[in-house]
């Protein structure tokens, strides 16, 4: 079992990675050359980067404390009892052989040794080394930054022992998070050598078809199935200077083309190397973003492409926008084309040479390279008739594996092996696949808006179906129809999550919501709420235990269902937050409730606590509407309890809940509701203070201060002394203050602007 970890080498990437593997709660030793003046003075930068860094490389900066500093020449016995020591030093063969030659006689006989290099042999590293080193040895490839991506690719030897692959593969994913691929020891083994390649070909096809960076960022990303950030703005996060030396290295150890323009080799001499030099592709100029003219390179405003033929094809499923995409008229569709058939054609010959299986690599691109599907499942999309058709066009030959396939490489639960034949698609221990379940007519109940699917051993699941998993009418009617179909089929109970690869929900309809309001229809708006609020009191008073398992964004409406949960199970990844303030309203949902009967409780033990305190961390939480980084952020702030779990790994959330589910369900007793006691007079006239002077000093608008006082009002129980009363009570508090908020004409803006922007207007 891995209980301590080392890390050799502070530099981005080592530093990242003692960042995510103290988050998941395990000690670490971080170890770099010695300095001058500081003989810990690198290993210390490292550290101190991986705090700063932005996004954050740590879930929880406390964690901080887990991660001991020191160097390679006074501390190398600080990993004597380390389990696992990665080395992510210095991207030459030389330096690292030297490495493991200190580290083979100091580490314990069970430690296991790992090199994060990006692409040098594992044969060419353990020249030299014992058989005994040579059996605990493999690679272990993190893509950055460490927290965020996905994938982590395995590379074992023929030596590196079964068991010990085993151990990586199972901390890797159980404990931080990943999902691991084996790759085979090759140049770039899987994800760099497919998606360098396409990025190199998407830069020189520009140039060929007259594009520019804009259009070639706006065609390559989600359009394509790949994330926003594209081409170019990829390469920007990752560093000019990087992708010169992984092309560079790419090209000499295989002795392909892998060469870039030579004006991208300019802007890496002139130190444009991307978002860490201020400027690389693109640069920020005055707030607003400016993009190279590569003929020039100088910078120009950013030109948006806006096309109605790209606006109609974005939301379209993958298998239905793809075929549509490469059908694009004039320049657009023939760069799309042949980017297609160029880097389609080098998958499907390389693929055998570089993974053990097609599974693999897909997995590899969508998890290092954040694609929606990766290159075989695109092909797929397309058509196999279609690729042919294509690959002819542009003048490559069929390859022997294309040539294999029979009408798909997927088909019915098997994908084609290289040996031309079709095999099972691995099961993969504790997960659990929404999108097989349903394949296999494991639906319940359903709707355009959601759907009930039965998770096995009496477990079911409530997933949402709309745009940003947003909550409306049509999901609360379908999350009653579950709690009475769980109760009358005697389910033990209930999970409510889905597969969205962004939100678990992104708060209520507010389009509806505004709809109702601009056509004065405060009765069904009256009702809507009402409606809400007592959705959300059902997951918790249901005769059976409710699970959320949320992840990605979790916010207004979102954020209030998971509150209410008997239990949560939490992707570490949480973006949770109550941020209804945001645009003009307050949480109506039971949030505001349950934020105060949540920290007036905490307080109750202790007779000398001031009760205030409970009352103003709410107030702070809800009227700031402050979000999560983080699951254990939101355990922090007190969107989760200390009840509540996390899963490191997104891919096993379902099967988590549902075990929740099964611990629950034997001596389930729904609680009875509580009384809440509120401070009244008091605590509002110290919040109606406190929002006065934040006004009085130019910190918040007019409206800020009508919202905050809303809040202040909810949170205190209205006027009078302090008191007990009941959910209901505040229930209505919350309900009246919605609306009344939802009637100014501010708010109405302020929610106008973010469907319209996406962004909060200060008004």
């Amino acid at each position: 079992m891995i209980k301590k970890v080392g890390v050799v080498g502070a530099g981005t990437m080592g530093s990242g990675i003692a960042a995510l593997v103290a988050s998941a709660g395990i000690p670490v030793v971080l170890l770099d050359i010695p300095g001058q003046k500081d003989r810990n003075e690198y290993a210390k930068r490292g550290l101190e980067r991986a705090l700063k860094a932005r996004p954050a490389a740590f879930m929880d900066p406390e964690l901080a404390r887990y991660v001991e500093i020191g160097n390679t020449e006074d501390h190398l016995d600080k990993l004597k009892d380390c389990d696992w020591v990665v080395e992510a030093i210095i991207e030459k063969p030389e330096p690292k052989q030297a490495l493991y030659a200190r580290l083979e006689g100091l580490l314990k006989p069970t430690a296991i040794v790992s090199s994060n290099t990006s692409g040098i042999p594992m044969r060419v590293l353990l020249e030299g080394r014992s058989e005994g080193f040579r059996k605990r040895f493999l690679g272990t490839h993190f893509f950055n930054p460490p927290r965020y991506l996905h994938l982590l690719e395995l590379i074992p030897t023929p030596e590196t022992d079964p068991k010990v692959l085993e151990e990586i593969r199972r901390f890797g994913e159980r404990i931080l998070g990943k999902g691991t691929v084996l790759a085979k020891d090759r140049p770039g083994f899987i994800a760099n050598r497919l998606g360098v390649y396409g990025m190199v070909q998407a830069v020189r096809l520009m140039e060929k078809h007259g594009l520019t960076i804009d259009e070639v960022d706006a065609l390559t990303g989600p359009l394509l199935g790949r994330p926003n950030s594209a081409t170019f703005r990829t390469a920007d996060l990752t560093g000019l200077d990087v992708l010169k030396l992984v092309t560079g290295e790419l090209a000499q150890a295989t002795g392909e083309d892998f060469t870039l323009p030579e004006w991208v080799h300019r802007l890496v001499e002139e130190g444009r190397l991307g978002e860490k030099a201020g400027a690389g592709f693109y640069r920020r100029v005055n707030g607003e973003i400016y993009t190279l003219d590569y003929r020039t390179l100088e910078y120009v405003p950013r030109a948006k492409v806006d096309l109605p033929e790209l606006r109609a094809l974005r939301d379209l499923p993958l298998r239905e926008r793809l075929p549509k995409v490469l059908d694009l008229p004039g320049k657009y569709g023939a760069f799309l084309r042949e980017l297609f058939a160029r880097t389609a054609h080098y998958t499907l010959e390389k693929a055998e040479e570089i993974a053990y299986d097609l599974v693999s690599v897909d997995q590899a691109l969508e998890w290092g390279f954040g694609w929606e599907e990766g290159p075989f499942k695109s092909m797929d999309a397309l058509g196999l008739d279609r690729l042919h058709a294509l690959l002819k066009e542009h003048g490559l030959e069929a390859p022997a594996l294309l040539q294999k396939a029979q009408g798909a490489f997927y088909q019915d639960g098997t994908y084609l092996g290289f040996d031309g034949a079709y095999h099972p698609l691995p099961k993969r221990e504790g997960v659990i696949s929404l999108k097989a379940l349903k394949s296999e007519g494991k639906t319940l109940l359903e709707s355009k808006e959601a759907a009930l699917l039965d998770l096995g051993d009496g477990v079911a699941l409530l997933e949402f179906r709309t745009k940003m998993n947003a909550i409306g009418e049509g999901v609360i009617r379908m999350l009653q129809k579950s709690l009475e179909y769980v109760e009358e089929k005697g389910y033990v109970g209930l999970v409510i999550g889905n597969e969205d690869p962004r939100a678990f929900s992104a708060g209520a309809n507010l389009a509806l919501i505004l709809s109702l309001a601009q056509e004065g229809d405060w009765d069904e708006l009256a009702l809507a709420v009402r409606q809400f609020q007592k959705a959300s009191l059902s997951l918790r008073y249901s005769p059976f235990p409710v699970v959320v398992a949320p992840f990605g964004l979790t916010l207004g409406g979102g954020a209030e269902f998971t509150l209410h949960a008997d239990a949560v199970q939490a992707h570490a990844e949480l973006y949770m937050g109550l941020v209804e303030a945001g645009v003009g309203l307050l949480p109506a949902g039971g949030g505001t409730k349950e934020m105060l009967l949540r920290f007036t409780q905490e307080l109750a033990p202790y007779e000398e606590a001031d009760p205030f305190e409970g009352v103003k961390r709410a107030f702070n939480l809800i009227a700031l509407a402050r979000t999560s980084t983080s699951a254990l952020e939101a355990r922090k702030m007190g969107f989760l309890r200390d009840r509540d779990r996390i899963s490191m790994n997104r891919d096993f959330l379902i099967a988590d809940a549902k075990r929740r589910v099964l611990e629950l369900a034997p001596d389930y007793r729904p609680p009875l509701p509580p009384r809440i006691r509120v401070l009244g007079s008091e605590a509002l006239g110290n919040l109606r203070y406190a929002v006065w002077a934040f006004r009085e000093a130019g910190e918040i608008s007019d409206h800020d201060m009508r919202i905050g006082l809303e809040i202040a009002y909810v949170l205190s129980g209205g006027e009078g002394p302090a008191r007990e009363v009941s959910e209901e009570f505040l229930l209505d508090l919350e309900r009246e203050a919605f609306l009344k908020l939802l009637g100014t004409r501010k708010t109405q803006e302020r929610i106008a602007h973010t469907l319209k922007t996406g962004k909060p207007l200060r008004n």
